[in-house]
């Protein structure tokens, strides 16, 4: 037949990709259909093909809503069809970008308009506009919620990030000034150069942190295809601890059972656990006990690690994985923490589609848990151990899961 019938024989997916573009097209359709008897349509209305698009779209005439897909009646309620658009989308730049109906002016460049607070879950959306003449408007409306709290994550990490590096860098160059004037005081210089020595590397433990976090954000949708004994990483990682200068790694209990191999990243995993041993040989009392607990059940690996420090009230629990975010500041600074640990450790767990679940109480201490899926058909982990016997685990008060 003539082209009009062969756009109506077009599949309504493929119509729905362009919909804006192909405004036109869409409306010469349902002109055409609406023209020829009912024995002679053989396409899909336009009403239904507009349903086929995800997003909100409405066919707007003198103010008027004339259609609106299934989207936009989702979002923007039942009764959209003869409602007056500027009831619909109650925004001053919406009103203005559609311009006058009774012409086919735009306002403005006919650039995108940035919509907040609309629809029953306060999204925020770009509506984009197509004069079709006639008066009439095709309007489309693009959920931007996400891709907005993904720019603000962006702007409050680049933010954090200078916050964090600056404070030391501040310190330094204090001190440089500082020991132009210290002259021949010798004891000064040294105390000076220490101080300057410890913000240096604080600077370097923060880059490195975000480097590791950049390169496994990079690396999130690879899965990691290596078999991975998490026994034998954990004996690695409790021998090289107990080698450290400050005989906290001898306040380790291993409490490690026969388990299954995980399919894993060796290197990210061996992160995880240092990540976390060091966080609970930080904040535990001197001198208490720093459980590191493997297990197996029902085809997962459950790896956890307990201290018995002050706990952490539950309402800051579900921020912990947040980047730079610390219950005490001042406190992890002086222990030498960045605020990326626990962050590293949730997208490496995600990573590995497994699940991170923080537990603790206020005044006993905290656990850390991370179940992983256990390697199809791999061999048992032979090493099992139980050194220093422990005392029971911190009751859970609040529990923050992360699922990847």
């Amino acid at each position: 037949m003539r082209l009009a019938t062969t756009a109506r024989s077009w599949p309504a997916a493929a119509l729905a990709a362009g919909v804006a573009a192909s405004a036109f097209t869409l409306l010469a359709l349902g002109r055409r259909q609406d023209a020829e008897p009912p024995s002679e349509r053989n396409g899909p209305a336009l009403g239904d093909v507009l349903d086929a698009v995800a997003e909100p779209v409405l066919l707007v005439e003198d103010w008027r809503i004339t259609l609106a897909n299934r989207a936009a009646i989702t979002v923007m309620g039942a009764d959209l069809v003869g409602k007056d658009v500027r009831e619909a989308i109650p925004h001053p730049a919406a009103a203005e970008r559609l311009g006058d109906a009774a012409t086919d002016r735009m306002g403005d460049d006919g650039s995108p308009v940035e919509l907040k607070g609309l629809g029953p879950l306060k999204q925020r959306w770009q509506m984009r506009v197509n004069p079709v003449g006639g008066g009439r408007r095709l309007v489309h409306l693009i959920d931007h919620t996400e891709s907005h709290a993904a720019e603000r994550m962006r702007t409050d990490f680049v933010a954090n990030a200078s916050h964090e590096l600056r404070t030391p860098l501040a310190a330094v160059r204090g001190f440089i000034e500082t020991l132009e004037e210290a002259g021949d005081d010798r004891e000064a210089r040294q105390r000076f150069l220490a101080i300057m020595g410890a913000e240096a590397l604080r600077m370097q433990r923060l880059v490195e942190d975000l480097i590791s976090l950049s390169r496994i954000e990079a690396e999130k949708y690879r899965l990691p295809n290596e078999a991975v004994d998490l026994g034998g990483l954990i004996a690695e990682v409790h021998a090289e601890l107990v080698r450290g200068g400050d005989g906290r790694g001898r306040d380790i209990v291993l409490a490690l059972h026969p388990v299954s191999h995980v399919t894993g990243d060796r290197a990210q995993l061996s992160q995880v656990i240092h990540n976390l041993v060091s966080n609970a040989m930080k904040y535990g009392r001197a001198g208490t006990p720093v459980e590191i607990a493997l297990s197996g059940d029902g085809g997962e690996v459950r790896l956890a690690i307990t201290d018995r420090g002050e706990g952490i009230p539950a309402k800051y629990i579900p921020r912990l994985t947040q980047r730079f975010y610390r219950v005490n500041k001042g406190r992890s600074r002086s222990l030498g923490g960045t605020g990326l640990g626990l962050a590293i450790v949730k997208h490496i767990v995600e990573r590995h589609r497994g699940r991170l679940l923080i537990t603790s109480t206020v005044g006993l201490g905290s656990t850390v848990a991370v179940t992983l899926p256990a390697r199809a058909k791999a061999a048992v982990t032979k090493v099992s151990a139980v050194i220093k016997p422990s005392s029971a685990a911190p009751k859970a008060r609040a529990a923050m899961p992360a699922k990847g």
